[in-house]
């Protein structure tokens, strides 16, 4: 449990930076260049992991995974259609 000091300031519990890095890095991966952020991600989540141990590095990691099997299956589908990748909705 957090415990605040009289000024008001939080004590214990710190997010790690790296870890946030991470997260960032697996969010904005799932969207725009996943083979750069994926491993970014995988990398700071891990990193994070080692120091605190926190679930948002835990985040990072899976996220960053998540990342990379995307850009595989992508990778898959375009080889499939002869090099060309497109969306068809409807």
């Amino acid at each position: 449990m957090a415990t605040y000091s009289r000024t008001g300031t939080r004590k214990g519990g710190r997010t790690s930076g790296l870890a946030v890095a991470g997260l960032v890095c697996g969010i904005v991966g799932l969207f725009i260049l996943p083979i750069v952020l994926g491993p970014l991600a995988i990398v700071f989540g891990a990193v994070a992991l080692r120091q605190t141990g926190s679930t948002m590095a835990k985040w990072a990691l899976g996220l960053g995974v998540v990342d990379i099997l995307l850009m595989i299956v992508m990778f898959a589908v375009a080889a499939g259609n002869g090099g060309s990748f497109s969306w068809h909705i409807g």
